[in-house]
Order: structure tokens, then sequence, then C-alpha cells
């Protein structure tokens, strides 16, 4: 399956030693890998469909990377989608207000209405834009009524995420440019260490310190290191089918 890793804190932190211990599952991740990052205060998004390990630049734009507020890493084991730019994560689109989002996501859609609704907008073939797309839409909705607070929407992406958990596949992460969504429904697949002034969520533990498993079909939002937002436990964990 993909992994996943997101960063936040309030103080510009040096995570390149966690990106690196990262971007080496690529062996077991072959497809793809992206990442976003901050480089003189604007938001950067660089993916290729390549294995981390053979990429010709990764290792130098880690090497030069300066330290981070919030971070964003993917790595892809294609499932659904064929291997290509397109498909790798992160994902990002502007709503209505000009917000800008970015998504980044481990799992299957097996039910959504969003499957074939935006199939012909995609970019790319995969499940995980098609959600993306999906949620813009919703968002827009919400901007279409009034403009919404922080925890308005907050609410917003807490009820789309609950409402499209149950039967598929839903570990994420959410960057609205303020907040970072954290969400899993499937059992020992995220988990998360404290930094000094920060946190880190990764699938899996990326040194020998203290990783704690994230909180089962749960969103919660984070800014600048610490939970702002917690919405309830939902019923959408997912369990897969043993053959």
């Amino acid at each position: 399956m993909c992994e996943l890793l997101g960063f936040t804190s309030a103080k510009q932190t040096d995570i390149r030693d966690f990106l690196r211990k990262f971007y080496a599952h690529s062996v077991q991740n072959p497809h793809g890998w992206g990442l976003m990052y901050e480089a003189d205060g604007q938001r950067e998004i660089v993916k290729e469909a390549v294995s981390a390990a053979e990429s010709l630049f990764l290792d130098d734009l880690i090497e030069s990377m300066p330290p981070q507020k919030n971070t964003l890493a993917h790595i892809r084991f294609a499932t659904v989608g064929s291997i290509n730019e397109r498909n790798c994560h992160p994902f990002t689109a502007s709503d209505d207000s000009g917000r800008e989002w970015t998504l980044i996501h481990n799992g299957t859609i097996f039910n959504g209405k969003h499957n074939h609704r935006y199939a012909a907008e995609q970019l790319g073939n995969t499940d995980s834009e098609r959600f993306f797309l999906y949620l813009i839409d919703t968002v827009n909705e919400q901007l279409a009524k009034s403009v919404p607070t922080e925890r308005a929407r907050f609410e917003c992406i807490n009820h789309f995420i609950a409402e499209n958990a149950p039967r598929n596949k839903l570990n994420l992460m959410i960057w609205d440019g303020d907040l970072l969504y954290v969400h899993k429904n499937l059992i020992n697949t995220l988990c998360f260490k404290r930094l000094d002034d920060g946190i880190i969520f990764a699938t899996k533990p990326l040194d020998d310190g203290v990783w704690v498993p994230f909180p089962m079909a749960q969103v919660i939002a984070y800014k600048h290191g610490q939970e702002v937002y917690r919405g309830d436990r939902h019923k959408g964990a997912f369990v897969p089918t043993l053959e």
C-alpha cells in the first residue's frame, strides 16, 4: 500500500532525516513519490512517477530543504490508476474563495458517488483524485451559502470524511493552508510522534523513538503543531475482506 507522512509545527524544524527514512520505503512503494513543502514563504509541490530511490534530484532537494512548519509526503504503490505523474500525490486545487487544498491518500475508494461523476474532469485516473474533486465541490457548496469560520470549515471536512468512510479505505491527510486534517480507518496504518514544537505523522515509525497509534475512525485537525479540533468517532472503520 502507499505510505503517508505529514508534519505540522509552531516553529521551523529540520525534518530532513525523517524524510530520508520515509522515502527509503520506496523499495516497497516504487510507483511514484510526491512532496509538499515550504520555501521562501511559498508552498511547493514536486512529484515524479518513479521510485524515490531512482529519482535524480530528490536527495539534493531534501539536502537543500529549509526547516519546515507544514509538510506532506507520499510514496505510491499503484492499485487504481496507471503509473504516471498525474496519478502521483499530493493532489492540489483551489476552492471558490481561492483557498488552496492539498491531499495525500493511502487506500482505495470502493464505494462513492464521485467515482464516475469526476472521471471526465480529473487529470489522471485515480480514485484518490476523484475523491479530492468531490471534496472540493463539497467545500464550494458550503462557500455558496456563507464564508465559513475555521470551526465550520473543520465540521464540513469532518462530516465529508465520516460520510464517505464506510466501505472505503480512507487513510489521508489534507492541508488547507491553515489546518492539517488527519484520518485513518484501517488499523495499524498510521502513527505519530511528538517533537519539541510539533508533531509528525507516518504510516510506519521512522525511528526508534516513541510512536503512538493514531486514533481510529476519527478526524483530527492540527494547527501549529497542536490539536485544535476533533470529530466524534464514526462507524466507518474499514475491515479488509478475508479471501
